[in-house]
């Protein structure tokens, strides 16, 4: 197979062994894989691959066609569509993943959807539902709203009857996400006056999170997964208390197979439906060749997109 190698903090595109499917693996021909801000900071040595992976071949989703199975996978055969959640090796032509990690692409759902669909669906559901446990009527604020996990989670959170404000920097994408489901888009400035919010998923880190806390309800639930802006605050401690507020952090690339396999299970029965039946999409604002992944990290970081850029075969 071929595959995308980071070497010296390069992205290079070179020949490697085929995986080979362990007893409850699947190996998919790569159609398509999402790249995320975890891809950017393992090339840089920020953020290196869990125990098992590959650690010089970056990508946590994909999806393809299963190509072969390990002896004891009972819920996918050769030629199906499955989408896959992994801890990296996912950008490249051939990825080895354990069943309980994938599901099957819906008909109708193209390849560059399914294949940024995991890890971003994943990482929103577990925030919003897993950690928040957001309910019916609840305020949630969610920042850096334009990016791939952040247009998910607006989905998710308008889907399960929350009032939903957004906050997206850019002006030029505050229609879209509109469009997503937000109740209202604003700029990160005004986060402090459009409280209080019962539940906050903090994108963007320490540029944004004060602000955020400051606008909180009581017994107000924030969630952080998204350090870009930095991952050092001061933070009032007594106003944490007096808002009897609850404060949860999480990654989901290093948990255990259980852990990810419960998480998937729940995607299926829960969200995969929506996105069969059209209400939930995951935009994607460009897609490169799986040999030109510079060129897809670099429109990442360039910033200003809707959704995910996606590598394609």
């Amino acid at each position: 197979m071929h595959a995308v190698v980071i070497d010296a903090g390069k992205l290079h595109w070179r020949e490697r062994p085929d995986p080979c499917a362990g007893d409850h693996e699947i190996v998919v021909a790569v159609r398509a894989a999402g790249v995320n801000g975890a891809d950017l900071a393992q090339r840089e040595g920020r953020y290196p691959a869990p125990p098992g992976w590959p650690p010089d071949i970056p990508g946590l989703e994909m999806a393809g066609e299963v190509v072969s199975t390990g002896e004891a996978v009972t819920r996918f055969a050769p030629g199906d569509r499955v989408m896959g959640l992994v801890g990296g090796g996912g950008q490249a032509t051939l990825a080895a993943v354990d069943e309980a990690h994938a599901l099957a692409v819906p008909d109708g759902v193209s390849w560059p959807e399914a294949g940024g669909f995991m890890e971003v669906c994943a990482t929103a559901f577990d925030a919003l539902f897993g950690q928040a446990r957001l309910t019916v009527g609840e305020r949630v604020l969610v920042t850096g709203a334009a990016g791939g996990v952040g247009c998910v989670a607006v989905q998710l959170a308008a889907l399960a009857g929350a009032r939903v404000t957004a906050s997206v920097r850019d002006r030029a994408l505050h229609d879209a996400v509109a469009e997503l489901g937000a109740a209202e888009v604003i700029e990160p400035e005004a986060v402090t006056d459009g409280g209080p919010y019962d539940v906050v998923l903090e994108l963007v880190g320490a540029a944004s999170l004060p602000c955020a806390l400051r606008a909180l309800a009581t017994r107000g639930r924030v969630v952080v997964i998204g350090v870009g802006s930095g991952a050092r605050l001061e933070v009032d401690l007594l106003s944490l208390m007096t808002r009897r507020a609850r404060v949860f952090a999480s990654t989901l690339r290093g948990r255990s197979r259980a852990e990810k396999a419960s998480l998937i299970a729940a995607l299926g029965a829960r969200v995969v439906p929506a996105l069969a039946e059209g209400r939930l999409r995951v935009p994607v604002t460009g897609t490169f060749p799986l040999r030109d992944a510079g060129s897809a990290y670099e429109r990442f970081a360039a910033g200003g997109k809707l959704g995910k850029i996606v590598l394609v075969a």
